[in-house]
């Protein structure tokens, strides 16, 4: 029997028990006007880090192809000021970064305190599809968890604020997707033959995604399964997690260091 609600992963999970199109108790309809009044919230607090720059807040997208990474992170942080966002995409490493750990590139892209960071495939990489693809032999990647968990409570205890969001779709979803992308001329250039070789390592890359889940959520930085085959549902699970995550801050206008009421502008 499927669950059938977004998790919090506080323990071993198995990826099947959960339902990729689950949706709740809310419609599309319902969903729209929540969702943003959440991403208005985001813009809103978002000025209040930029002015306290005590913290930084580090978003984390990992999934499928197809799962709606680029979705999710334009929607979510539409009414988020541009100035106070950084993002990053990780590829194939460079003859420079291959020179360094894993980790070297990873950290040079952390966001600067006050700012909101995106990575859109991340770290994690290097236990997906460095593992699925043999890039790497087991004994390198499969101590790479516990460097990832230190990495990330570093982090946190240096006041990141570190979010990871794992987009759980499902095998039909991702064919019907790709077949849109094929059939629209504007999302064409969405489709490389790298997704279809992807797939084809789809129970691989599902068994590396659950033994991630397990072995890297920790207390400094949970990892959160969306349910992601209905794009508004997605956005919504992640939007609200944002919003909490943020309310536990407790952000606070910064208030000014110098005597500012004598000071008179003249005309």
């Amino acid at each position: 029997m499927k669950k059938s609600q977004p998790l919090v992963v506080a323990g071993k999970i198995r990826l099947k028990r959960f339902d990729p199109g689950y949706s709740g108790r809310l419609t599309k309809e319902k969903s729209k006007p929540f969702t943003d009044a959440l991403g208005q919230r985001i813009g809103d607090v978002q000025q209040l880090l930029y002015a306290n720059s005590s913290h930084a807040v580090l978003l984390i997208f990992q999934g499928m192809d197809a799962s709606g990474k680029d979705g999710a992170i334009r929607n979510v942080l539409r009414y988020v000021n541009p100035a106070g966002v950084e993002t990053a995409n990780f590829k194939v490493p460079s003859a420079e970064e291959s020179a360094h750990d894993f980790l070297w590139r990873i950290h040079q892209a952390v966001p600067r305190r006050g700012n909101i960071g995106v990575f859109n495939r991340s770290h994690y990489e290097a236990v997906l599809a460095e593992r699925v693809l043999e890039l790497v032999p087991k004994k390198v990647w499969s101590r790479r968890y516990a460097q990832i968990v230190d990495f990330e409570r570093m982090l946190v205890e240096n006041g990141v604020l570190v979010l990871k969001f794992y987009l759980h779709i499902s095998r039909d979803e991702q064919a019907r997707r790709f077949k849109e992308r094929l059939a629209n001329p504007k999302k064409n250039w969405k489709f490389s033959h790298a997704d279809l070789t992807t797939r084809q390592h789809w129970d691989d890359y599902i068994e590396a995604y659950e033994d991630m889940l397990n072995a890297t959520s920790h207390p400094a930085a949970r990892w959160h399964v969306v349910p992601a085959d209905r794009n508004w549902y997605r956005d919504h699970v992640v939007a609200d997690t944002v919003v909490r995550a943020l309310k536990r801050l407790k952000l606070k206008w910064p208030t000014s260091t110098e005597d500012l009421s004598k000071i008179r502008i003249s005309k």
